[in-house]
C-alpha cells in the first residue's frame, strides 16, 4: 500500500512539472508594419493561422494550401500569432508593430512547433515510457527528413556517377544532436538498379612508414525514404539520419553504393569540411 501511494506521488509530480513547462514557454516575437510584407516559410503547408487583434493581418492561401504567410501590421499593442500546418503541428509567436523592420522574411523549422492539435489522450495518467519517446523520435524524424527533401537548399556539388548511376549528396543539415544527409540515386541506364546497400563509413589515414586506411562504419539511427529499387530512368532520393560527429583533416566519411547482384559499385569520399561544416 505504501509503495502505491509513492507511485501514486511520483505520477502526479510528473503530470504537473509536465504541464508547468507547457505553461512557462516563452514565445519568440515577430516584427511587422504596414509598409512591408513580413514572409513565414512553414516546413509544412499552412491550414490555419489566426491573429489575436485586428491591427495585425495575417494572410495565406485558403484555396490551395501553401508553405508560406504573409504578416502586416498597424501601429497598436501586441498580440499573438497561431499557426496550425497541415499535419498538425502548431507554432505561437507574440507580433508587435516596428516602423523599421530588419527582418522580412522567417525560415521556420519544425523543431519551433510547440506541440500538435490532436495530442495523444489516454484513460488514465501514465508515467511516459522509453517506448513512448522512441515513437516521439521516430515522428520527429518523419517530418523533418520531409521537409529536408522537399527543401531546395544544397550544401555543395558532391556527385560521383558510374555506368550510368548517379550518387549525390544533395545536402547535411545539422538539428539538434543529428546529421541528417540528403542523398539522391539517379538511375540513367536501361537497366532497373537493385539497392543491395548504402553505408557511410568514417575512414582514417595512418601516418608513418606503411601507411594504411581503417574504415569505421557509422549506423543510421533512422532511414527515410530508402528504396530497394531504382527503376530505370528514375530518381530516388532519401535521408540518412546518424548521430552527430565531426572530423579532422586526416579523416574524411565514405559513401560505398552496392548493386545486389551487379557491379554498377559507387565509392564517393566526402571531405572533412562538409561534414563540419553542414547546414
Amino acid at each position: 500500500m505504501k509503495n502505491s501511494i509513492i507511485i501514486i506521488v511520483l505520477v502526479f509530480i510528473s503530470a504537473f512539472a509536465k504541464v508547468k513547462a507547457q505553461t512557462t514557454h516563452s514565445l519568440d516575437t515577430i516584427y511587422a508594419n504596414d509598409t512591408k510584407n513580413v514572409a513565414l516559410f512553414f516546413p509544412e503547408p499552412i491550414r490555419q493561422g489566426i491573429t489575436g487583434s485586428d491591427n495585425f493581418v495575417f494572410t495565406y492561401n485558403r484555396e490551395k494550401e501553401q508553405y508560406f504567410g504573409l504578416l502586416q501590421a498597424k501601429p497598436g499593442k501586441e498580440s499573438n500569432l497561431l499557426v496550425v500546418n497541415r499535419n498538425g503541428s502548431v507554432f505561437s509567436y507574440i507580433v508587435r508593430y516596428k516602423k523599421q523592420l530588419s527582418k522580412l522574411n522567417y525560415f521556420i523549422p519544425l523543431s519551433s512547433s510547440i506541440g500538435n492539435e490532436k495530442p495523444i489522450v489516454t484513460d488514465s495518467v501514465l508515467v511516459e515510457s522509453s517506448e513512448e519517446l522512441v515513437d516521439n523520435s521516430t515522428y520527429y524524424y518523419q517530418k523533418f527528413c520531409s521537409y529536408l527533401l522537399n527543401r531546395k537548399q544544397r550544401i555543395g556539388r558532391i556527385k560521383k556517377r558510374s555506368e550510368g548511376i548517379i550518387l549525390t549528396v544533395k545536402n547535411i543539415v545539422f538539428d539538434k544532436d543529428e546529421l541528417y544527409f540528403v542523398i539522391e540515386i539517379e538511375n540513367n541506364s536501361s537497366l532497373d538498379y537493385d539497392l543491395n546497400f548504402l553505408n557511410l563509413s568514417i575512414e582514417t589515414r595512418q601516418k608513418g612508414k606503411r601507411k594504411s586506411l581503417q574504415r569505421l562504419y557509422q549506423e543510421p539511427i533512422y532511414k527515410y525514404n530508402l528504396p530497394s529499387k531504382i527503376k530505370e530512368n528514375k530518381t530516388a532520393r532519401f535521408v540518412y539520419v546518424l548521430p552527430k560527429f565531426s572530423l579532422s583533416d586526416d579523416r574524411r566519411a565514405i559513401l560505398e553504393l552496392n548493386e545486389k547482384d551487379g557491379e554498377r559499385n559507387i565509392e564517393m569520399k566526402l571531405s572533412h569540411r562538409y561534414i563540419n561544416n553542414p547546414n
